[in-house]
């Protein structure tokens, strides 16, 4: 389903440590089915899952990214290269509205990731998420909502928000048009 691979990776990393489904699941509070959609790339997890699973392993999320082994000391992502992620899913398995692509797939030992998030219409689910580290988004086109920390905050285009990820937060669209958003953010070592 993703271009990533990132479900036979994360199964890479689990079975590496001779873990099963249900002790990672109930380590990190996800269902087992879940995680096996997630492995099986049948789902695609939200950035936050991803940043909870890669702070799980001891890995940068961006390892979840990477297309080979080499890491190379710049990278230029031409506009027809870039890789989407659709049909993200929240941890309890509700779509959670948005796709997303990253602009940084080859370097592997970066310090922060950048995203172009593409909302959809408005969504009715509300799960929260955090993770370590600090985020930069910049509204490109629409208008969204960010839920941060229990305080709702309307961004027009061109507007940008940073703020530390340990915040419970949530993006939405606030019409049926959708948003784009660019977000970078900064993971804080594992």
């Amino acid at each position: 389903m993703t271009e990533y691979h990132i479900g036979s990776k994360l199964r890479k990393l689990r079975l590496a440590r001779k873990l099963t489904l249900q002790s990672v699941a109930g380590e990190i509070g996800f269902s087992t089915a879940l995680l096996s959609q997630i492995e099986n790339d049948n789902v695609s997890p939200p950035i936050a899952t991803l940043s909870k699973l890669a702070r799980y392993f001891s890995v940068k999320m961006s390892s979840f990214f990477t297309e080979t082994d080499e890491n190379p000391r710049y990278e230029i992502i031409r506009n027809d290269n870039r890789k989407t992620v659709s049909q993200v899913i929240s941890p309890e398995g509700t779509n959670h509205g948005y796709s997303y692509e990253s602009f940084s797939f080859k370097m592997q030992d970066k310090k922060m990731s950048s995203f172009l998030i593409t909302l959809s219409g408005k969504i009715s689910d509300n799960t929260m998420y955090s993770h370590e580290g600090e985020a930069f988004i910049y509204v490109v086109n629409g208008s969204c909502e960010i839920n941060l920390d229990s305080e709702n905050i309307i961004l027009e285009e061109g507007d940008s928000l940073y703020f530390d990820t340990t915040l419970a937060h949530r993006y939405r669209s606030i019409d049926e048009y959708g948003a784009t958003v660019l977000i970078t953010e900064r993971e804080r070592p594992c």
